[in-house]
């Protein structure tokens, strides 16, 4: 393990993970969010999207455009995205609250219609993505942001059986990305406040 390193907010002098830096609404997702085991359908459906979403780009980015995201996606109800045609996609397209990719958003419906087939036939998504570390968070404890892998032999294999099933931009990397953010792994750093609270 390197050395540990860690980052301490002037305001309240809790130590933190390097990467939640000192913009408000990354602060507030690294206290109140990452790595936090999440289980509710909507919400897992919701950072599968925005996570495919930051592809290419910052998470930063994405994450002040979440808003736009709700907004534009009805709160992120995958039936009714499914749902979308043309005109929806058009919309999408024009929407400065989301990135405006034509593959993301395709890949968005797309992705919506592949949820609803998951839940059809397992029962429930989050039974399903949670199958990969089977059904437990796994309990890092990096003392580095080095340390910290970018993909995992689970990730690769939630990738493998998600690109199978017909999702897009599930690669392993934003799979990895996806465990950290609903609590699959705790990937805080043994340093951050946070790391013993999740």
């Amino acid at each position: 393990m390197g050395r540990i390193e860690h980052r301490v907010e002037a305001d309240d002098g809790r130590t933190r993970c390097p990467w939640a830096g000192s913009a408000p609404h990354m602060v507030a997702y690294h206290d109140e969010e990452w790595g936090v085991p999440l289980r509710d359908e909507r919400g897992l459906f919701e950072f599968l999207i925005l996570e495919g979403a930051q592809a290419g780009l910052s998470w930063a980015t994405i994450l002040a455009r979440r808003d736009g995201y709700r907004r534009a996606l009805h709160g992120f109800d995958a039936a009714r995205i499914a749902r979308y045609g043309a005109r929806d996609e058009a919309r999408l397209l024009a929407d400065p609250g989301i990135i405006r990719n034509r593959a993301k958003v395709a890949a968005t419906i797309g992705n919506a219609r592949a949820f609803l087939e998951v839940q059809e036939t397992q029962g429930s998504f989050a039974t399903y993505l949670w199958s990969f570390v089977d059904g437990e968070p796994v309990r890092n404890r990096f003392r580095s942001v080095r340390d910290v892998p970018v993909s995992t032999p689970q990730s690769d294999a939630m990738s493998k059986d998600l690109k199978k099933r017909g999702f897009k931009f599930v690669g392993t990397t934003i799979c990895y990305a996806l465990m950290q953010a609903t609590g699959m792994v705790n990937d805080h750093l043994v340093a951050c406040f946070r790391h013993g609270e999740v």
